[in-house]
């Protein structure tokens, strides 16, 4: 089993790109169509373009892909450690970047922002801890709530870790079939009502504000653990089933969510909620690809993938956190400054991708070896296992002793 699946990075940044663009090009102008408050805390300049909505409005599909990568590549890192740490591992990765960027949003919400400063502090303690907010109460940046899922997932893989028992392929069943379940509930609500009715409003709220339950989103982390395990051996043909469900559970979370924006947005209800299910399978089948060639290549030296691919992938996690509040008011400023709106978008994404890059490469280091010093003067670290035992996670998948490359 190889260490690292370098496509995975590339296509991790361009769904943060995609996701970037939507908010700024389509969702910083559109949600009023919805309804949804908050969005008038943020700093947006007073920029539309509307003439971008055909090809901006399905970004938000990026999220659905960074789960099933998520999937993937925490399937990955729990074959290779222990409880301990693992938990240790996804902390020090996880909070070094929300610190710097939930900071970064704070200072720009009490600078520019349009509510009074007492209301993005309980907010702020809950992007810092990383605790969900709960149905109600407000998110300091509306990205944060896919935080609430991943957490929820990690919390799932850690506990199924402790019992020794629970394998990754035991995980992935339970994923697959609890949220295939709600999926196929919410396509029949879908048929049955309108986005003005109380079980329509219902089975969407589990999207965004219940992420943490993983009643939509579970099976696109449990197709994630599916493709890891095709990534080290063939799968069953009872595996190719759950597989399937996960693809047309995902597709079906997909479609909900479509029409729910195409019947409520004048500006779109001309697209075809098909869009969205395409580019999230053409990604899914870029992730199958790249295990598929891993499987194959089990045993044999690759080359090393160029840096800069790794590098994307560094700066895809601050850059998510800081586009959509931080980035705003880098468009803002520009505007003001006597750029046209288009001219300011791209110049924002290129600075927003160094400044991430000098918080992923610079800022985080910092603080993880910060952090790492400090929990190692409180108490004791983890040991790292030694690489050929493999965790209880992982028994049961029918996994070869990794091979070394000679």
């Amino acid at each position: 089993m190889k260490n690292h699946f370098p496509l995975l990075d590339p296509l991790r940044f361009a769904t943060a790109v995609g996701v970037a663009i939507f908010h700024q090009m389509f969702w910083s102008w559109a949600w009023v169509s919805i309804g949804v408050p908050g969005f008038e805390r943020y700093v947006a300049a007073d920029v539309l373009y509307p003439s971008a909505a055909p090809f901006t409005w399905f970004g938000w599909v990026g999220v659905e892909i960074f789960f099933v990568i998520s999937g993937f590549v925490i399937a990955n890192s729990a074959c290779k450690c222990s409880p301990s740490e693992f938990l240790l591992g996804r902390a020090l990765r996880l909070y070094p970047a929300v610190w710097v960027c939930a900071t970064a949003t704070l200072l720009v919400l009490l600078t520019l922002g349009s509510g009074p400063a007492s209301e993005f502090i309980l907010p702020y303690i809950h992007a810092m801890l990383m605790v969900p907010k709960g149905v109600t109460g407000q998110w300091l940046d509306g990205v944060y709530w896919t935080l609430a899922a991943e957490t929820a997932f990690y919390g799932l893989v850690f506990c199924a870790m402790l019992t020794r028992k629970i394998t990754l392929r035991h995980l992935a069943w339970g994923l697959t079939i609890y949220s295939a379940i709600f999926n196929a509930i919410a396509l029949l609500v879908l048929s049955c009502t309108t986005p003005d009715d109380l079980p329509y409003l219902i089975i969407l709220m589990f999207r965004v504000p219940c992420a943490a339950f993983l009643l939509t989103h579970g099976c696109f982390f449990a197709l994630g653990i599916w493709l890891f395990i095709s990534a080290n051996r063939e799968l069953t043909r009872l595996e190719l089933v759950a597989v399937a469900i996960t693809c047309v559970s995902g597709a079906a979370e997909i479609y909900f969510f479509a029409s729910f924006f195409l019947t409520s947005i004048s500006a779109i209800s001309d697209q075809s909620a098909l869009v969205p299910i395409m580019v999230w399978a053409a990604a899914v089948s870029l992730i199958a690809f790249v295990a598929n060639r891993n499987r194959r290549s089990a045993g044999i030296a690759s080359s090393e993938a160029p840096a800069y691919w790794r590098t994307l992938g560094l700066i895809t996690y601050p850059f998510y956190l800081t586009h959509n509040v931080v980035g705003t008011a880098i468009i803002r400023f520009l505007v003001d400054a006597g750029l046209d709106a288009t001219s300011a978008l791209w110049l924002q994404l290129g600075m927003l991708v160094l400044v991430c890059w000098f918080i992923s490469t610079k800022v985080e280091p910092a603080v993880r070896s910060a952090m790492t010093r400090t929990l190692s003067y409180f108490g004791k670290l983890p040991k790292r296992q030694p690489a050929l035992r493999r965790p209880a996670l992982s028994r049961g998948l029918g996994l070869l002793r990794p091979v070394p490359a000679k």
